[in-house]
Order: C-alpha cells, then sequence, then structure tokens
C-alpha cells in the first residue's frame, strides 16, 4: 500500500473540520454572535440520562461483537478480531471525544435541525446519511486510511443507518452535541474490535466486502429501523422538537 503523502493528511483534516468551519460561519451570518453561542453552547449539553451515555459508547462494540458471534455461528469460524488492548479504547474515546465537534457541529448541530424542520426527523436523517457518505467518499483514494480501496458502497450504506442513529440520539437528548461527538468518537475507536476491512482492496465501487462487514450492516440497519419507525411513529412531536434545536 503507498504511504500517505502530506496532501492526502491535509484532505483528511479538511474533511474532519470543515463541517464545523462552514456551520459557524453560515451561523455567524445567519444569525450573529448569539447564533455562534447558541451553537457551541450546545457542545455543554450533559444533563442527559445516563443511558444515552452507555448507549453511545457501547453501540459500535455491541453491533461488532454481535456480528462477530453470528459469523461464528453461520460459518462456523471466528472472524479476525483486533489484537489491540481493549483497555486502551476508553481512553482513545475520552481523547478523541472533543475533536468529532469537526463534524458534529455541521452535520448535527447545524444541518440536520433544519432539514428536519422541513421534512420531518426520519427523513432528514436519511438525506444527511447520504450526504455525509459522500463527503468521505475521498478518504477511500488516500493511502494508509483503513478504508484504502475498501467498498464504498457497503460503507454508505451503513453510514446512512449510522446517521439515522446520529439523529435519533439528537433529538433524544435535547440536542446535545456532546453525545453525537461521543457517540462519533466510540465508532471510531471500537469499529476495529472485529476489522471490517479486506486484505485484497476490492475497489471502491466494488460490493464485495468481508462477511463482518455485511453482518455489520444487517446489524445497523435494524436498530436504524426501530429508530426510523420511533421517529416516523412520533413525527409531530419529533419534528417540532428538532425546530426547535
Amino acid at each position: 500500500m503507498p504511504a500517505r503523502t502530506p496532501a492526502g493528511y491535509a484532505l483528511v483534516l479538511l474533511g474532519a473540520y470543515s463541517p464545523a468551519i462552514a456551520a459557524l460561519s453560515l451561523t455567524a451570518w445567519e444569525e450573529g454572535r448569539a447564533g455562534v453561542r447558541a451553537l457551541l453552547a450546545r457542545i455543554l449539553i450533559a444533563d442527559v440520562p445516563v443511558r444515552y451515555y452507555v448507549f453511545a459508547v457501547s453501540y459500535m462494540a455491541a453491533v461488532k461483537l454481535t456480528a462477530a458471534l453470528l459469523h461464528r455461528s453461520l460459518l462456523g469460524v471466528w472472524p479476525r478480531f483486533s489484537g489491540e488492548s481493549l483497555a486502551m479504547i476508553p481512553l482513545a474515546i475520552a481523547a478523541s471525544t472533543p475533536f468529532q465537534a469537526g463534524e458534529e457541529i455541521g452535520w448535527r448541530g447545524y444541518a440536520l435541525p433544519r432539514l428536519s424542520a422541513r421534512i420531518g426527523l426520519a427523513r432528514a436523517s436519511l438525506l444527511l446519511g447520504g450526504l455525509w457518505a459522500v463527503w468521505h467518499l475521498p478518504q477511500f483514494y488516500i493511502a494508509d486510511a483503513d478504508t484504502y480501496h475498501q467498498s464504498f458502497l457497503v460503507w454508505s450504506a451503513q453510514v446512512v443507518a449510522m446517521s439515522v442513529t446520529f439523529a435519533w440520539l439528537y433529538a433524544r437528548t435535547g440536542g446535545s452535541l456532546l453525545l453525537v461527538m461521543l457517540l462519533h468518537a466510540a465508532i471510531n475507536n471500537s469499529k476495529d474490535i472485529v476489522p471490517s476491512a479486506v486484505e485484497s482492496a476490492p475497489g471502491v465501487f466494488s460490493v464485495h466486502a468481508s462477511a463482518v462487514s455485511w453482518l455489520s450492516l444487517g446489524l445497523m440497519w435494524l436498530c436504524a429501523g426501530c429508530f426510523l419507525f420511533r421517529m416516523t411513529r412520533d413525527g409531530e412531536r419529533s419534528a417540532l422538537h428538532a425546530e426547535r434545536l
């Protein structure tokens, strides 16, 4: 695999922080300093039930470990597990959570409330998931990235499912950016408990992916389906709540 170039690393940083920069710039233009302060204040919303913290931290680990059990049951063998110490994951999550503001201020803090006010929370979460996935497409061409030449099609379907989960958590916690930042950090740092990448990269627009990827996709959409049902069932209340975010 070719080495990561300075240009590739710069592209990663641009992708990580551009959503927040755009959101803060637009908010300042539309609402002034008061709007910017209100948006940033959502990072400090921490007084939410403990169960949402537990969910944010354990969501991806539960998906991957369940996928491993299904892999063993259906295929007769265990998938490959990470050789890294599990004890380091909580530290990595804590350290990386603040950096997720670079994306979450833009996606959930700015875009989601405005989209949901127009089309409802459930549809907004799906549309935003598609945009969020396409935004990450360049990283599939960046050397040394764990997604380098992996299947973008399978990965993007997972991201749309995760977007639904993010939207549900954001709405349930009163618009807490802290909780979705925690969820984002936990996903990034626990997804490789059971790695999904295949060693012989199939190509960005191939549908070839590991069994772990497909099983994880199914589990993510099982969760997303439940959240979509709840958001649709409570559509009026959710839409009004999202409009106030």
